[in-house]
């Protein structure tokens, strides 16, 4: 029996599978809102009292840098250690990887039907065994922003962490110089995740309306009161209900391609570029308006580069969590 989670700073969602016939099974999932619960440990606990069966091993995706089996979580008050993991449920191997690795082992069994094509580009050909060539990178936007890479051996795709979403903020015209400026006057450094993520976008919204872009709707006011920000402003510009989301949603998706074009620069990413995260299954009709790919194409003489790679959204919630689970199955020592 294999135990895999998925980490994130608003939930935690944990799952039992079994290995049948190589493929995995699922036995169990459940959710759990992060912020709500004192650490991992005390997550595992309760989920693990209604297990049918104890574990052996064990994987968890982690927002956050995990270094030596520890992670302290940037966007919650939490630290997740695997020896203390190991002990609360006497497991012969607990793993902590970056969410985004566990995103990139869940992208490699992805069917097609759960992603959403934004670039069909010129990928490199199939091998003998079916696998897709070259560099791929995976991105994803929610609480925070991760980035990680999957780089391309001749044979496999190797999945490899990254902090990637923390990398400066590189503005591209007057108006990100402007909120660039905006942000600098509230923090010390502003990362591409002060901008690319569910609390980027309310950053966005109230620099357009304190730089005099536009009105605020009576309605979206009365909503920010009591709900979620971002959540509030993406719902108002998908509808049309608010002219300053429209213009706020619009700005997020083209910072958040230009930040995918620079991962697929980065790693050469001729394997396709996979945006995942909450946010993007959730405004893909906006990402898919030519917004998103006409930012992540902008690269100047490299635009060509970029026109050949594949970009995809997942649609599937659950990929890290499926890719917590296969890299338990392939990191795990082997039985003594």
């Amino acid at each position: 029996m294999i135990l895999a989670g998925d980490i994130g700073g608003t939930k935690t969602i944990l799952g039992l599978f079994e290995v049948e016939d190589g493929a995995l099974r699922p036995v169990r999932q459940e959710s759990y809102p992060s912020r709500e619960h004192r650490g991992l440990e005390e997550i595992v606990t309760k989920f693990m009292a209604a297990a049918p069966a104890p574990v052996a091993v064990a994987c968890f995706g982690v927002a956050g840098p995990v270094v030596e089996g520890q992670c302290v979580t940037p966007n919650l008050p939490w630290v997740v250690n695997s020896n203390a993991l190991a002990q609360a449920l006497r497991a012969d191997s607990v793993t902590l990887i970056n969410d985004l690795e566990a995103t990139a082992y869940g992208v490699l069994g992805l069917p097609p039907e759960e992603t959403v094509t934004l670039n069909e580009g010129a990928p490199p050909p199939a091998n003998i065994g079916g696998n897709i060539g070259g560099n791929i990178g995976v991105i994803a936007a929610g609480t925070g922003l991760g980035i990680a890479g999957l780089f391309w051996d001749g044979k496999r795709h190797i999945p490899s962490a990254s902090e990637g979403g923390h990398v400066d903020f590189a503005p591209r015209d007057q108006l990100e110089i402007d909120l660039l400026r905006h942000l600098l006057s509230q923090y010390d450094r502003v990362s591409v995740e002060r901008i690319v993520s569910g609390p980027g976008l309310y950053n966005i919204y109230q620099f357009l309306r304190a730089s005099g872009h536009g009105e605020e709707s009576p309605e979206v006011v009365r909503r920010l009161a009591g709900q979620d920000p971002s959540s509030v402003i993406s719902a108002a510009a998908l509808a049309g209900e608010c002219d300053l989301c429209v213009e706020a949603l619009d700005l997020f998706t083209a910072v958040y391609g230009a930040t995918a074009g620079n991962l697929a620069l980065t790693l050469k990413a001729v394997g396709g570029i996979y945006v995942g995260g909450g946010i993007a299954p959730k405004i893909v009709a906006k990402i898919k308006d030519g917004t998103f790919i006409n930012a992540f194409m902008n690269k100047g003489r490299l635009s060509p580069l970029l026109a050949q790679v594949p970009v995809r959204v997942v649609m599937n919630s659950k990929t890290a969590l499926l890719g917590a689970a296969r890299a338990a199955a392939d990191l795990s020592p082997p039985a003594a």
